[in-house]
Order: C-alpha cells, then sequence, then structure tokens
C-alpha cells in the first residue's frame, strides 16, 4: 500500500531554515506529482506546493514562494522541502501527498516557528 513518511520537522527561531523529507513506498512515485501542504493551529489544511513527476515544473503558494524550494529524488522515491527564511506564520503540521487535496497524505512532520 501507498506509504509517505514525513521527517526533518523541529523548532526554529525566526528566518531560520529547515528541510524536510518524505520518504514514499507502495506506488511508482517517479510517474507521479507530489504535493507539500501544512495546517497550522486552528486552520484547515492548506497546499503549498507541486512537482511535476520529472521535477521539472515547481509550484508555490504566494505565501511561501521564494522561500520554500521543492525537489525530489526519483532514484530514492523521496521528495523533499527546503525551507528557509522561516516566520511564525509557517508554524504548522507539514504533509507530503499523492493528491492536491491531501487526501492521500502521511502523517505529518510538526514545524515550530520561535521569536
Amino acid at each position: 500500500q501507498v506509504q509517505l513518511v514525513e521527517s526533518g520537522g523541529g523548532s526554529v527561531q525566526i528566518g531560520g531554515s529547515l528541510s524536510l523529507s518524505c520518504a514514499t513506498s507502495g506506488f511508482n512515485f517517479r510517474d507521479n506529482w507530489m504535493y507539500w501542504l501544512r495546517q497550522g493551529p486552528g486552520k484547515g489544511l492548506e497546499w503549498i506546493s507541486t512537482i511535476s513527476p520529472a521535477g521539472m515544473s515547481q509550484t508555490y503558494d504566494y505565501s511561501v514562494k521564494g522561500r520554500f524550494t521543492i525537489s525530489r529524488d526519483n532514484a530514492k522515491n523521496v521528495l523533499f522541502l527546503q525551507m528557509n527564511s522561516l516566520m511564525p506564520e509557517d508554524t504548522a503540521q507539514y504533509y507530503c501527498a499523492t493528491s492536491q487535496d491531501g487526501s492521500n497524505r502521511g502523517r505529518g512532520t510538526q514545524v515550530t516557528v520561535y521569536s
């Protein structure tokens, strides 16, 4: 079955960086569009980024564009999210998913940004 396991979250000061990973198995990763979503405290699930199967196309929500970078390693079936210039509003549980609505996502990894 499809498995998505996020890692790399933690607590970081404003302006800091974190690198998230998502290890995948159980499906043909290299043929799938992949997504990152997040859910902040008291908020709904929010899409933040998409990457095409070969990694040639990336899109971002305006709230993270220019600060976050999505990438993938199709040889290792791993999805990444590099997060720079983190702000308190980036505090959330972060999920990787095989669908933009997040209906098929992992358990997530927590990111907390503090002042």
